[in-house]
């Protein structure tokens, strides 16, 4: 629901509302204790969709490292679709699973980020990446903002980070919290 929508449901000043995520989002812990161990045999996908902030031209890139056995997003970062970014992403990665073999598409950035003994890049009919393709859906299916074509959408640099930041720490709660329970 769009800031504007919880203004009007729950008659709460929107500047009210952008306090209380800003704050919410700065007292989460680091997304690293939201995370269950890697198996020695497990494998990182790594993957990249678009968004925008303001209007269509001014596209924010959203980078993804998912843990594949548990679904978990590892790391994240928001910017250009550069070498810079996927740099960014890269250092973001905690070192316990950056050891992990790791797959992504033929984005040219991979390639010189991630060290080439443990990158594979790989067409998405190979099904190395299918489940962070999937995890791009369910962002997009969640989050309004996330939508190509959306009314809904964000307005500032900083809440397009807290919806991400806010979306991303709830989702890897749930899945630590199944997997736990098995």
């Amino acid at each position: 629901m769009s800031m504007r929508g919880v203004e009007r449901v729950f008659q709460v000043p929107r500047q009210r509302l952008a306090i209380w995520l800003q704050e919410e989002a700065e007292t989460l812990p680091d997304l690293e204790t939201t995370l269950a161990e890697p198996a020695e045999e497990d494998a990182l996908e790594l993957d990249e969709l678009w968004s925008f902030v303001q209007k269509k031209d001014n596209k924010r890139w959203i980078w993804i490292a998912l843990l594949r056995s548990t679904r978990q997003i590892v790391a994240y970062a928001i910017g250009d679709r550069s070498e810079a970014t996927c740099r960014r992403l890269w250092e973001r990665i905690p070192a316990r699973y950056r050891r992990l073999q790791t797959f992504s598409d033929f984005w040219e950035a991979y390639q010189k980020v991630v060290p080439p003994e443990q990158h594979q890049a790989v067409g998405k009919e190979t099904g190395q990446t299918a489940h962070v393709e999937r995890w791009n859906n369910t962002l997009r299916q969640r989050v309004g903002r996330f939508v190509r074509t959306t009314l809904s959408f964000s307005k500032s640099e900083t809440f397009h980070e807290i919806a991400l930041k806010l979306f991303v720490f709830r989702y890897n709660r749930r899945r630590l919290a199944l997997i736990s329970q098995t």
